[in-house]
């Protein structure tokens, strides 16, 4: 991608960072072997998978052996929810969910609803904050697992999990709490032991590691057991081979991503703003979807244009080298109106003209600003041509 291009799309995928890359090479190219015990070159790699569990574990307040490197954010979905469910099954078969989950854990629970297990799903409201009477009253004697998505990926809500955790323990058996934090890890602080989280996944690529990669978090304790079956070089969780090279990124991307936290969520929170406020000067007729800026992710902005296709706004953009997602066809490939837009009220024609912006660390001012220039002139010419009959601006 040129530096004429402007990515909105992190939610989706980011740009492996430079100095991701630059750590990886050694461990692709030279530096190849597996960690071991009896020999020097088993014993360095052995160091640097400790180092990159550290480090990972440091950013969240866990301890390095509750983390778990996987192949993806999904698969940490599958291991940590399936894992939990099936090893407490003699205690019940019950589990709590929502209508605006992701659908990598819709899909798990879906599974498990085949193999005899029940689910009960909640709901959100108009911004997509959880209905936590719902959760309350949702909580039977046989609730194993509680399971929620921490930043929605279409409305950019952070759901309040130590507000969860609180309900959960109210019940007078143990609940695990279950976080997809995919959207989260990066973006807001996040200590699992405040928030009472035993499990979480995370995906890599997202904050600009290597794809393929993710990591799970299982607190110590948390009655789990394997649900892949091979070869246990490392982890019993995750058997098979190990990607050192996507580990070490792992580690770098995490260091990159924390070592200045603060000054990055505040440059988030300026584009974030800036892209907001000069939508709203320049383009009329638009809502803002999700909470208030402030409230939700620094890095996400959600907008319905009215009158015309967030499908044909993305196209138009994409002609100006920018690339944005849309609230249409974004979990799928046709042109169905987002659920998740759908399940907290919005009407077709507000899902269908959605148009969702993800900044990751490469985002600039002026891409912001391009990008505004280039949305004012597509929603003028969409409109004049819309056959919703809205007149030119």
């Amino acid at each position: 991608m040129s530096e004429k291009e402007v990515y909105l799309d992190s939610c989706k995928t980011s740009k492996l960072a430079p100095e991701v890359l630059e750590a990886m090479m050694p461990y692709m190219t030279d530096k190849y072997w597996y960690p071991g015990s009896f020999t020097s070159i088993g014993t360095e790699i052995a160091e640097v998978i400790e180092d990159a569990q550290a480090r990972v574990a440091d950013s969240m307040n866990a301890e390095p052996e509750e983390i778990t490197f996987t192949s993806g954010g999904t698969d940490a979905n599958n291991i940590a929810i399936q894992g939990i469910m099936q090893a407490n099954k003699d205690r019940g078969k019950h589990f709590i969910c929502s209508t605006v989950s992701h659908p990598s854990v819709l899909a798990v629970f879906q599974g498990l609803e085949k193999q005899g297990f029940e689910g009960t799903y909640i709901s959100a409201n108009k911004d997509g904050y959880l209905n936590l009477e719902e959760l309350k009253a949702a909580i039977r004697p046989d609730t194993v697992l509680a399971a929620f998505t921490h930043i929605n990926h279409i409305l950019g809500t952070i759901q309040d999990a130590k507000a969860i955790r609180d309900i959960l323990d109210q019940a007078d058996q143990k609940i695990y709490l279950f976080m997809d934090s995919c959207e989260a890890y990066t973006k807001i602080p996040l200590d699992v032991n405040e928030l009472g989280i035993d499990a979480l996944s995370i995906s890599v690529h997202k904050f600009n590691g290597p794809k393929c990669m993710g990591i799970l978090y299982v607190k110590k304790g948390t009655k789990i057991i394997p649900t892949q079956f091979g070869i246990v070089r490392l982890y019993k969780l995750k058997p098979g081979a190990i990607n050192i090279p996507g580990i070490v990124g792992a580690a770098k991307a995490v260091e990159l991503a924390f070592t200045d936290f603060d000054i990055q969520i505040a440059h988030y929170r300026e584009l974030q703003k800036l892209l907001y406020d000069e939508i709203m000067r320049r383009i009329p007729d638009v809502v803002l979807n999700g909470p208030p800026l402030g409230e939700r992710s620094p890095a996400h902005l959600n907008i319905t244009f009215r009158y015309i296709e967030g499908e044909a706004i993305m196209m138009m953009l994409d002609f100006d080298n920018i690339h944005v997602e849309t609230g249409s066809a974004c979990s799928s490939q046709n042109l169905q109106p987002n659920y998740i837009l759908m399940n907290t009220g919005r009407t077709h024609e507000e899902s269908h003209g959605s148009v969702r912006f993800t900044l990751d660390r490469f985002v600039t001012k002026e891409g912001i600003l391009k990008t505004v220039d280039a949305l004012e002139k597509t929603a003028k010419e969409l409109r004049r041509r819309s056959p919703l009959g809205k007149k030119e601006q």
